[in-house]
């Protein structure tokens, strides 16, 4: 309530997010979720930068994943550019990815096993073709805690 000439004056009451109209048009409380700090937004954007990077590297390199990189970047755009989060979520490739993982925080159903075989051989051809005892422990260390990561990830129910 604010004092307004002497009468009780109710203040409105914050005006609920807008609903996006079509797929690929983001909610317009972008604005509220950047960061406060111009400095670490700079930081969060050079992040996203750089974890988008990797994911286009991903399409290419086997042992490269590429959808956890597309949430990292954007996650760290959501923190530091209205502007990049928008473009990354309009994406015809990225934004159902980003959109189905927000909506669901699961992976589809059948995608789980095919993660699993992909990470193994990949993983599995890399280490035999390394020829240092080290460089194949290292190997085996990273597939290990991916596939724990990866194990974790639920599994959404089909909607049949």
């Amino acid at each position: 309530m604010t004092r307004c000439f002497g009468s009780n004056v109710q203040e409105a009451a914050p005006a609920a997010p807008e609903m996006p109209d079509r797929i690929g048009q983001e909610t317009t409380d972008a604005a509220s979720r950047l960061h406060d700090s111009r400095l670490v937004r700079w930081i969060f954007l050079a992040l996203g930068l750089a974890a988008l990077l990797l994911a286009v590297l991903g399409i290419f390199l086997p042992l490269l994943p590429t959808t956890p990189f597309v949430l990292l970047a954007a996650a760290c755009f959501a923190r530091s550019s209205e502007r990049f989060h928008n473009l990354l979520l309009a994406h015809r490739v990225a934004g159902p990815i980003i959109r189905a993982w927000r909506e669901h925080r699961s992976m589809p159903p059948g995608v789980k096993p095919w993660a699993f075989l992909l990470m193994g051989l990949s993983f599995g051809a890399s280490i035999m073709l390394m020829e240092l005892a080290w460089h194949r422990a290292m190997l085996a260390a990273i597939a290990v805690v991916l596939a724990f990561f990866l194990w974790r990830v639920p599994v959404r129910q089909s909607s049949r």
